[in-house]
């Protein structure tokens, strides 16, 4: 029995959440388990436009943009070599609300989301999806994070150029290993 049968990954299709995407599909091919890309459509965003706006070619053009979105979730775990069953779903609604339904009506064992990890005024003022999601779900969440365009690359430079110029020695390495203060173990238990 595997731990994860069904994993969700809420996608909003941008580049910076291919990372979460990415986690979910490999988790999803470790537990041999399906994945559900959903898509929330949030239809208070446009819910304050004039209404002599075209609203079928407003409805049109988000749900184009949803399909693609959960479309490329497949495209994503071929472009990895992932061959793990993925489901697609858009629906409209608060995001936070429809993904919690969404996970707990189709039996979901754990939420895979990206956090852009905002912090201070800008979580205050904008929110934050995942932070509701972790708060309301009884479906387990992992979050992954993602940063803002742009910063995806600058982090991947930074952890290479990290691996590369690390000056931790194996006699550190394990030390840090050995205990939570990177005290050996020997040391930390005074038998040392």
């Amino acid at each position: 029995m595997s731990l994860y049968n069904r994993i969700l990954v809420p996608t909003d299709g941008s580049p910076e959440g291919e990372r979460a995407v990415e986690h979910a599909l490999r988790l999803a091919a470790i537990h041999d388990a399906e994945v559900h890309a959903l898509y929330v459509i949030n239809v208070s965003s446009y819910a304050g436009l004039p209404m002599e706006s075209s609203w079928d070619g407003i409805d049109d053009l988000l749900k184009s943009d949803a399909d693609a979105a959960v479309e490329e979730v497949q495209s994503i775990a071929d472009g990895v070599g992932v061959d793990v069953p993925v489901e697609t779903a858009v629906v409209e609604g608060s995001p936070s609300r429809e993904i919690i339904d969404y996970a707990e009506g189709h039996g979901c064992d754990v939420i895979v989301m990206g956090t852009h990890g905002r912090g201070g005024i800008d979580r205050l003022l904008l929110g934050s999806v995942a932070e509701k999601v972790v708060r309301g779900s009884s479906v387990p969440v992992l979050t992954v994070r993602v940063g803002e365009a742009g910063d995806t690359a600058a982090s991947n430079a930074a952890e290479t150029a990290g691996v590369a110029g690390s000056t931790e020695t194996p006699e550190t390495a394990d030390a840090d290993r050995n205990s939570a203060d990177g005290t050996p173990e020997s040391e930390a238990s005074g038998s040392g």
